[in-house]
């Protein structure tokens, strides 16, 4: 992502985005702290096209659609600025990135990596008796329609492989990622549950065999088609646009 700074601001309550509920179908806020509210909310306006790259964030309107002070809002700038959503500029104020299809597809093949590498650990570590162990989960990944469920289910399925990987430095790395997906990718991204459906079967085969190697190609060729189909979604809603070519760029 890179910075393309601008000083239109979108009017949120034009935009219909000033009840926080609103912006987060599925979520429940409830659970988080505030500042995870905010980088949580402005990560759906850009999502959803609220917010778009170069304009700069109206930190005052969002503080009150969520009802909370300038502080969480700073704190959750400061998060989206290290996640490569925001450019803090001073004195100037905080702007949405350029969103590339690089940067995704990036994404989604570091995804894949990891938890490739956590797949091939797994299997070293554990052998087939994982695969055993997962296979009960699979098919209850399989069977599921509701995209809540299946995302808690798939959620314990990755995490037992995360953890058979016996890999601190593993968690560690995954801590850091944050989705690009603001929610519930298997409500928000068309085809994806089909997807992971298949990706999910094709990993326990292969640790049913105890095949490490294959249990890596298949999560990395899984998170890949991920994020060919987000890749897809991004475009078809103008999410890779470049700004107007008056638009100024930010001043160092």
């Amino acid at each position: 992502m890179r910075p393309i700074p601008r000083s239109q601001e979108p009017e949120l309550r034009g935009a219909g985005m000033t009840d926080a509920a609103d912006a987060l179908p599925g979520q429940s806020l409830s659970r988080l702290t505030s500042g995870e509210q905010v980088r949580l909310y402005l990560r759906r306006l850009i999502f959803d096209g609220v917010l778009r790259q170069g304009q700069r964030v109206p930190q005052d309107a969002v503080a009150r659609a969520l009802g909370v002070s300038r502080i969480p809002v700073r704190e959750a700038l400061i998060a989206l600025e290290r996640e490569g959503w925001i450019t803090i500029i001073a004195h100037r104020g905080a702007f949405v990135n350029a969103l590339d299809e690089s940067s995704v597809r990036d994404h989604y093949e570091l995804y894949g990596l990891f938890y490739g590498f956590g797949a091939r650990r797994a299997v070293e570590r554990q052998g087939a008796e994982l695969g055993a162990r997962l296979a009960v989960l699979q098919k209850e990944i399989a069977a599921a329609g509701d995209p809540e469920a299946l995302q808690e289910l798939t959620a314990r399925f990755h995490g037992l492989v995360v953890e058979a990987a016996q890999s601190p430095r593993l968690r560690n790395m995954l801590k850091q990622m944050t989705g690009i997906i603001p929610g519930n990718v298997f409500e928000l991204v068309p085809g994806v549950q089909a997807v992971e459906k298949r990706g999910t079967a094709a990993i326990v085969r292969a640790m049913k065999k105890a095949d490490a190697q294959a249990a890596e190609r298949e999560y990395v060729t899984m998170l890949r088609n991920q994020g060919d189909l987000c890749v897809k979604l991004f475009r078809g809603r103008g999410m890779f646009e470049q700004p107007d070519a008056e638009a100024a760029p930010a001043s160092p």
